[in-house]
């Protein structure tokens, strides 16, 4: 299968017009910090009655409490304010796998390439943490437009897999320690893995960053992993470690260890409140993202 060039994430800044990572409801307003703040004046929505101190704005005096109050009161608005906004890439050698359409690893490069755009679009500013077990995460701070993008698409292809290997078993927790002092309070995470490294560190890592921010999950999957080989003997491993396999008897021990981990990790979701979606090899990015993110529950 063919691996994505620059090229072809830089245009996908076309799909990512119209898209926003934003709340489209009140519950992110729950998170301090979280991309809306309180601020003396007039903003863009009402936020709470106070009693005024000296130097707040006499035009943001709520007259009506004052009256009732007999002691003046203000108005405090809510602001839009830009955040920083990063995407962790979990790339590892057990992505470069694929029945469908493409390698998963192909379709979180896609994925995160098409997020960074929105995110930048929308005038946020885009950091990212490229993990590959071969080499020392790549970091790039927040910062605005092509100055956040470009880099971290490049740093997406430089790091991405170009050949099978066996997963490593702390890919994911060794990215989220490497992260987590790196984010502000208040700041959108999303998270790109298989989650196949998914342990007690790695929940551990997610649980603190959910708790000072907006964390989201972005799962892969491919339809050869969740069925299982079909009837018939397979060759199949990765270099150096190839053998046979039996499509019918392995089956359901393969479905019952694919199951086992997708409920551990829909447990974690349900357990953080944070939102999981899966994206699937078959999908073309372009055409499956943009519905989500218009889908308030995901952006909430």
């Amino acid at each position: 299968m063919i691996l994505p060039e620059l090229a072809e994430l830089v245009a996908l800044r076309g799909p990512a017009h119209g898209l926003s990572l934003h709340a489209r409801r009140p519950a992110l307003a729950r998170l301090q910090g979280a991309h809306r703040s309180a601020q003396r004046g007039r903003g863009l929505e009402f936020d709470e009655v106070r009693p005024y101190v000296a130097g707040d704005d006499v035009r943001a005096i709520d007259w009506r409490v004052t009256a009732r109050r007999g002691r003046p009161h203000t108005k405090l608005f809510r602001e839009e304010r830009e955040r920083p906004v990063w995407l962790l890439a979990d790339l590892h050698a057990g992505l470069h796998f694929g029945s469908r359409r493409q390698l998963k690893s192909a379709l979180l490069l896609r994925a995160a390439a098409l997020l960074a755009w929105v995110a930048v679009l929308g005038g946020d500013r885009l950091g990212a943490l490229v993990a590959n077990a071969e080499a020392e995460p790549r970091i790039l701070p927040p910062r605005g437009r092509e100055a956040g993008v470009l880099p971290a698409l490049e740093a997406l292809v430089d790091m991405q897999p170009r050949a099978p290997g066996v997963p490593p078993t702390n890919s994911l927790a060794a990215a989220l320690v490497a992260l987590r002092p790196l984010v502000q309070p208040g700041s959108l995470v999303l998270v790109l893995s298989d989650f196949s490294a998914l342990d007690d560190r790695a929940e551990a890592e997610l649980a603190a960053l959910a708790a000072h921010g907006d964390c989201r999950l972005l799962a892969l999957t491919d339809a050869l992993e969740r069925s299982g080989l079909p009837a018939g003997r397979y060759r199949a491993g990765v270099p150096g470690r190839v053998g046979w396999l039996d499509g019918e008897r392995s089956r359901r021990a393969w479905q019952a260890q694919w199951t086992a981990r997708q409920q551990r990790l829909d447990a974690l979701a349900v357990r953080l409140s944070v939102p999981l979606t899966r994206l699937d090899t078959a999908d073309a990015v372009a055409e499956a993202l943009p519905p989500l993110l218009r889908d308030a529950a995901w952006a909430a």
